[in-house]
């Protein structure tokens, strides 16, 4: 069974050959997180300290949405497969693990598939409340929502319009938290409440605040969002996650190439608080985006286009 990568990094340190190991590796992940160029022997000591780790639990440890010192935990991953991402983009991993409760997802995603495609509109045609109104209601029912619901809100919303810029750092972290602590019920339904007007569209698009926490002043190219997400282990990883369970398949009758919408959901959310946080990109419509530009990409375009084309 796979552990979690905290406990595998204990069970290694106390092991002289895995130790040793280890510290090679972590001079190799911090030598690519500052840009330094490795010279071709210091490569194939990284490389080969990674197979060296044959059938450690460190090679096969992941690590929880939820956890305590999840940052801690996924730069355990990250040194440990610093090489899966030598000019590659497409993350070929998740470091997390699958949740438990994804059954509990699944049954939910049919019904709220329906809704956001129209499918089923005779519930809403009954109920002329706005539905993302309702959701924030639902919200204010547990303390827990509304508490942390309020605390983003307020540090997104100091500064932004404003000559002060907000700061989005915070702002980000406030997001996660938010994303992270409340339980979904309360989060997907706020996330993605059922519109049929752009009055409850705007409310939608305005859940994460995108003045501070999407939006800047100007267009940035989406390779410099790429690249500021990759210098960040949690954006990285949930990047890993997203690439992991949301890819798509023209063949597949349902377009996903993993079937499962309840992981590419929950992987969708992961990416909000995050450098590459994607919003609903009108009141009108469930299309959603990057904030970002491939406008002088130059011989990167292609690249530029597939990032802003990913969701």
């Amino acid at each position: 069974p796979r552990s979690d990568c905290i406990a595998a990094e204990q069970l290694c340190l106390s092991d002289f050959t895995c130790n040793a190991t280890y510290r090679i590796l972590e001079h190799c992940a911090l030598a690519k997180t500052r840009f330094l160029p490795l010279d071709h022997d210091s490569r194939v000591r990284c490389l080969n300290a990674e197979l060296d780790l044959g059938n450690s639990s460190l090679l096969h440890c992941r690590c929880h949405r939820r956890m305590k010192r999840q940052e801690h935990c996924l730069r355990i991953f990250w040194t440990v497969h610093s090489s899966m991402t030598d000019g590659y983009f497409n993350l070929e991993t998740s470091p997390y693990e699958n949740p438990a409760n994804e059954e509990h997802w699944k049954t939910d995603y049919n019904k709220l598939a329906a809704l956001l495609s129209g499918k089923d509109c005779s519930q809403l045609a009954r109920d002329t409340t706005n539905p993302c109104l309702k959701a924030t209601h639902v919200c204010n029912l547990s303390k827990k929502c509304v508490r942390l619901r309020t605390d983003y809100a307020s540090i997104c919303t100091k500064g932004a319009g404003s000559e002060d810029m907000c700061d989005r750092r915070k702002c980000h972290r406030g997001l996660r938290n938010f994303f992270e602590k409340v339980p979904e019920d309360f989060t997907k339904r706020i996330l993605f409440c059922p519109c049929q007007d752009e009055l409850c569209g705007e409310r939608r698009r305005k859940t994460i605040v995108p003045d501070c926490s999407f939006q800047y002043n100007i267009k940035p190219n989406c390779l410099w969002l790429l690249d500021s997400c990759l210098e960040d282990h949690i954006c990285k990883s949930r990047l890993a996650d997203f690439q992991q369970n949301c890819q798509p398949a023209d063949t597949s009758p349902d377009g996903c190439s993993q079937h499962n919408h309840a992981a590419c959901l929950q992987a969708y959310m992961g990416m909000i608080g995050t450098p590459m946080t994607p919003n609903y990109i009108s009141n009108s419509s469930v299309d959603v985006s990057l904030w970002c530009t491939c406008e002088s990409s130059g011989n990167q375009k292609e690249k530029c286009d597939q990032i802003l084309g990913m969701f």
